[in-house]
């Protein structure tokens, strides 16, 4: 990323700004999507803050369950050593897909070829000469 890139734009990743108030913080860990963790300082009621510096588009859903946690103080220590090894059937994380060509598309919709199942059963529409 060019410097007038960090300088002048957020939604590509963190801001130079970003960078010098993350000086004196603690680098607590990075996630398997290069994500990176910290934490230092604290907020008005004494609580220490923690960041996300994504690694790419700034997009809340390339946040894993775990670091999620981590990040929401529901965990207090990272969580490669609070919590246990995932299980073999877990699946690794996906980003949201809204917007592109992965989303979820049922049968009826637009994109999808707009056509759907007739509807069966003893539904009646509902008419006022009825």
């Amino acid at each position: 990323m060019g410097l007038l890139m960090s300088i002048f734009t957020w939604w590509e990743g963190a801001t130079i700004g970003t960078s010098f108030g993350l000086r004196g913080k603690s680098r607590m860990g990075e996630d398997s999507l290069g994500n990176v963790y910290y934490a230092g300082g604290s907020d008005a009621n004494g609580i220490t803050r923690r960041w996300v510096i994504y690694n790419g588009p700034n997009e809340a859903s390339r946040v894993p369950a775990e670091w999620f946690s981590w990040l929401h103080h529901q965990i207090e220590d990272v969580p490669d050593q609070a919590l246990p090894a995932p299980r073999i059937w877990e699946k690794p994380p996906e980003p949201n897909h809204t917007g592109t060509r992965l989303a979820y598309r049922p049968s009826g919709a637009l994109e999808a070829g707009g056509q759907r199942a007739r509807g069966t059963g003893d539904y009646e529409a509902w008419t006022p000469d009825a």
